[in-house]
């Protein structure tokens, strides 16, 4: 009989249904019988939202109670501890029984004596995992007890009516199904070929003779099948093995199939749920490796193997001993799957540095694949950094995500801005959450754009972002599709293999050059302002911890060096940098601990700085008597010249201004040696040339010193910038710079994430506001700018003019209580080009300012660090910011995003007070004669005063010279990771940033023994003379350079 094909799919489509034809299809002989009254349970609810162990638990099981199904369970976020018991009638004396559970959220299962089994994940559709294999020791026993730990929260979180609304604070999770059941082997096996016969009829293309026969097989099968006759079971399998039997080609596409298990370390939950997503997910991995020994998952985080360490020890133990049979492998060798566009270039390293320490101390195994499947946008220095830390190979399918342009390529060589080179691939499935479907075969060869050069494809399955991992039905669904005629060979194989098996056998792959542009997500630049603020200060507040600890171990010859303590700091600002969270898209639980991790960093971090501090201030000064003063110090390389506020001194004298900031003086601190310290009395002077005046005509306000001429309206806005070593006027004619501008920020769905195009075109300048100047003294005139936003949000500002600078700062406070609207900074300056150049990781990228093709229009909104430069021949202008990333640059007008507020997943995201500051530096030359990088370390790593008591004026000190400091920078000092304290070796973190190849000199008046040029886990890989207190080094475009200094 002739089928008609979409009417024989739904008979498919009905077979398989567990709707109202389950009590005839299939379905309705899975199990041969269930029993729920073989189940006795009783329940412990854990007060005030607690996550407590196991030991603690059990302590409490007096006061469990009985329980039975149809009873519910919460409010969200509580934790439920059940006590199973089961009696196996005494006439089940099957193989294989099952546990089946369903309380509609998350669970897992111990043991009596502590160890987790198995998770379980409640509800329904392709996510749920609701049986458990009873052990054999279980079905000779009979009576069989064990515990489920019940959290009240699904895979997802607790959402209220969608996946990322903010939680429902008052979620009820009903239990459902507690009962022990036999399944039907051959029919569950039937169920899987007939998953793979129906599959392929319905996606392979309708003229394709083997799609044809899948048609007429599985209809056939389907004929054959009679749910009352188990003799008609085996035979429907012998239909399906017929068709199954016959084998691909050697010319068939190579599908890689990985299990994997991505868990977000925090996103639609806090992060001590993910601990316990942790034990749930790999705990059921690890009962899979059991039962099919060939497969193979793979877990990335070290952050996550830590709390499993030490939250689940004998869950950990397992993992190892299944690494050492090739089937549990870790991958990545970073401490979290991080954000890829907003930290530091040594916040990448350090992902890498204590991600790998920690597999090789754990695994003895360090990965050579960059595993990062989900984050939104990748740095165009990745490929260096991959490469510097012991790695070669890298992983994502998220560009696929993309909603303007498609990316090209499938398998490729990535080049980073210093030409280094990452094999990459990119799933072609689209997806690192795959559920290992025909379709998904299929798919990775029909998607993958690179075929012409290699004929290989990752497929990267299981249960994701909320944890879980591949299920049994998976693995079952791959074994059946590793060689079949008519779809590509299945391999389950570890990534490495992959990866060897696509280098060694493709040919020609092409090249993508520079970022990895995400065009989607672009709002995770400026959501969550004080998480963003954090993370720029911790990054350099650890910065400055090493360097004075460094200092001081050298100067004082002490083993004081607190490498333990930094680690701990280092950890906490790396975890925050998880990719949901620094990015500003997790809910409001998770900004609660963020903002205590980063608080207790930053109470830890001072502390450790000032104990250094004190001592390096003792050791100069034990000598001196009577004068007091303070000690100037230099984190960074270049010597600096500066206005500061400092504390006022008790009984201080010849002050030369007052700051308004309320105890505060203004000093004037001069040639401050680059990574050292001087000592001052605080009365300066400037040189008289550099003078500083200010006048007001007509509401505007005029600031004037030797460099520039500024003139403000009066409501804060630059109306002229003039130049005046060249008389040039910076801002566009009819036009204002420092314009507060508020745009209606509604995008498609991803409320935190997303900021769209549209946006651009429904704005209004803000101009309610008013004037006051509040200093006017020879070191600094400062405006006081107030700013009516609405009715319920307001700008406070303080603009301020120092006589030795072009730079004009802003200084500013925000009250905000907005709903679905932008707060942005506009400038438009006379300045022509099309790009403009935006700080990234140890470098820069350049990016269009025009909307010639769908590739430039889709970087409306792009990410920056330090600064953003818009220069032409000769002239330029840079926009420096504390602890912003959002940047727009579009034909003159130069934007820096501010605030955002989006009600998803967190509807108190940004509001209230925020603060933060910005610059506004014009320079002659373009960009790459500037000094602009320069100015956004001082901007940002501001010179650090020390009252001194007993003063003496003493030669400067300066720990190393460069003698390049225009563009080979110095970013970091600190103690070696794995030499010994006593040895004194020390780390020179130094990169290229204008794009150069550059001969240096690094001088120092250590006593420096021996100098080894290191690769970024500081594995030395070349000696370089050091001699005469120098040594002489080249550097290359963007390098980044590591040195050992043993003393």
């Amino acid at each position: 009989m002739l089928k008609h094909r979409s009417i024989t799919i739904g008979r498919f489509n009905g077979f398989l249904s567990g709707g109202s034809f389950s009590d005839v299809n299939i379905n309705s002989v899975l199990y041969s019988k269930k029993d729920s009254s073989a189940v006795r349970l009783t329940a412990y609810t854990v007060p005030e939202g607690k996550r407590i162990l196991f030991k603690e638990a059990i302590s409490k099981l007096s006061e469990f109670k009985p329980v039975k199904v149809g009873d519910s369970f919460g409010p969200s976020w509580v934790t439920v501890w059940f006590n199973v018991k089961i009696k196996i009638p005494d006439n089940w004396n099957d193989d294989i029984i099952y546990f089946l559970w369903n309380c509609n959220n998350e669970g897992l299962i111990w043991s009596l004596d502590g160890r987790p089994i198995q998770g379980l994940t409640g509800g329904g559709g392709d996510v749920k995992r609701h049986e458990y294999i009873l052990t054999k020791e279980d079905l000779k026993k009979k009576n069989v007890e064990f515990y489920i730990e019940s959290a009240c929260n699904g895979m997802f979180g607790n959402g209220d009516d969608d996946l990322i609304n903010p939680p429902d604070p008052d979620r009820y999770f009903t239990l459902s199904k507690a009962e022990i059941a036999t399944p039907n082997i051959e029919v569950w096996n039937l169920l899987y070929d007939f998953h793979i016969i129906a599959g392929m009829a319905k996606y392979l293309p309708e003229n394709s003779s083997r799609g044809s026969q899948a048609l007429y097989t599985a209809d056939k099968i389907i004929n054959v099948f009679d749910p009352k006759n188990k003799e008609s079971w085996s035979e429907a399998r012998k239909v399906a093995a017929e068709f199954l039997n016959k084998h691909s080609g050697d010319a068939a596409h190579n599908v890689y199939a990985i299990g994997n298990c991505h868990i977000d370390t925090a996103w639609l939950w806090p992060y001590d749920e993910t601990k316990r997503k942790c034990a749930r997910s790999w705990a059921s991995q690890i009962r899979l490796m059991e039962k099919y020994p060939d497969y193979v998952f793979v877990a990335s985080q070290a952050q996550q193997f830590e709390w499993v360490r030490k939250f689940y020890p004998t869950l950990f133990k397992e993992m190892q001993e299944k690494y050492e049979n090739k089937q549990f492998i870790p991958i990545g060798n970073t401490w979290v799957e991080m954000d890829c566009n907003i930290p530091s270039g040594e916040s990448f390293i350090r992902q890498f540095l204590y991600g790998t320490k920690f597999f090789k101390d754990h695994f003895n195994y360090s990965s050579d694949i960059f595993w990062l499947p989900d984050t939104f946008g990748y740095s165009a220095q990745l490929p260096q950094i991959i490469k510097i830390m012991g790695m070669k190979y890298f992983f994502t399918q998220k560009l696929s995500w993309n909603n303007i342009n498609k990316f090209p390529h499938t398998s490729f060589y990535w080049i980073g801005l210093d030409g280094s080179e990452a094999l990459t691939h990119f799933s072609p499935a689209n997806t690192y959450t795959a559920n290992a479907t025909v379709n998904d075969v299929i798919t990775c060869e029909k998607n993958n754009k690179d075929t012409a050069y290699s004929n290989d494809s990752l497929l990267v399955y299981g249960v994701g972002d909320g944890g879980g991992g591949p299920l049994m039905k998976m693995i079952e669904r791959l074994e059946r599709m590793k060689d079949v005629d008519g779809l590509p060979k299945v391999i389950l194989s570890d990534p490495s293999i992959f990866y060897k098996h696509l280098e060694e056998n493709s040919n020609d792959l092409p090249k993508w050059n520079g970022e990895l542009y995400f065009e989607l997500h672009r709002g995770t630049y400026t959501s969550q302002a004080k998480n963003k603020f954090y993370n720029r200060f911790t990054e350099y507040l650890l910065h400055n911890i090493e360097f004075f600890n460094s200092l001081e171990a050298i100067l004082n010859n002490s083993s004081n060096y607190p490498k333990e303590d930094i680690e701990e700091l280092w950890k906490d600002i790396l975890l925050n940098q998880f990719h949901d969270v620094l990015p500003g898209s997790s809910i409001g639980m998770v900004y609660d601990d963020s903002t205590k991790i980063y608080e207790n960093v930053v109470k830890k971090g001072n502390k450790l700085q000032d104990i250094a501090i004190d001592s390096i201030i003792s050791n100069i000064s034990k000598e001196a008597k009577g004068k007091k003063g303070y000690g100037i110090f230099n984190t960074t390389q270049w010597t600096r010249s500066e206005i500061i506020e400092v504390p006022l001194l008790p009984n201080q004298k010849n002050i030369q201004q007052l700051s308004h900031n309320e105890n505060k003086a203004l000093i004037y601190v001069e040639n401050v040696p680059g990574f050292g310290f001087k000592e001052v009395n605080g009365n300066k002077l400037v040189n008289q040339e550099l003078s500083i005046t200010y006048q007001e005509s007509n509401q505007s306000y005029i600031m004037r010193n030797s460099y520039v001429t500024v003139t403000f309206d009066n409501i804060g806005r630059i109306i002229s910038f003039i130049d005046n070593e060249i008389n040039r006027e910076l801002i566009c004619e009819n036009t204002k710079g420092n314009q507060f501008k508020i745009y209606e920020d509604t995008p498609l769905y991803w409320d935190a994430w997303d900021v769209e195009i549209y946006h651009l075109e429904k704005n209004s300048d803000i101009i309610n506001g008013n004037v006051k100047i509040i200093e006017n003294g020879p070191l600094r005139i400062a405006l006081e700018v107030n700013i009516k936003i609405s009715d319920i949000s307001n700008i406070k500002q303080y603009i301020y003019l120092t006589p030795i600078s072009k730079m004009v700062e802003f200084d500013t406070e925000v009250e905000w209580h907005e709903s679905h609207k932008f707060l942005k900074v506009e400038f438009s300056v006379d300045i022509l080009c099309d790009t403009a150049t935006y700080e990234t990781a140890f470098g820069f990228v350049k990016r269009p300012t025009h909307y010639n093709t769908s590739w430039d229009m889709a970087k409306f909104e792009v990410c920056g660090h330090k600064f953003a430069d818009l220069s032409e021949y000769g002239y330029g202008v840079s926009l420096l910011n504390n602890c912003k990333y959002g940047y727009a640059i579009h034909e003159k007008t130069m934007r820096l995003s501010l605030l955002r507020s989006p009600k998803a997943p967190d509807d108190n995201c940004d509001m209230g007070i925020q603060k933060f500051r910005y610059a506004l530096l014009p320079h002659i030359g373009s960009f790459n004669e500037s000094s602009v990088v320069e100015e956004g370390y001082r901007f940002n790593v501001p010179l650090i005063p020390r009252y001194i008591e007993d003063l003496e004026i003493s030669n400067p000190y300066q720990l190393l010279i460069n003698d390049k400091p225009k563009n080979v920078i110095i970013d970091t000092i600190k103690f070696a990771e794995n030499e010994n304290a006593k040895d004194k070796a020390v780390i020179v973190r130094i990169y290229e940033a204008y794009g150069g190849t550059t001969s240096f000199k690094l001088s120092s008046e250590l006593p420096v023994k021996k100098c080894y040029i290191c690769n970024g886990l500081e594995e030395n890989i070349k000696e370089i003379e050091w001699k005469e207190k120098s040594c002489l080094l080249v550097i290359k475009p963007f390098k980044i350079m590591t040195l050992k200094l043993f003393l």
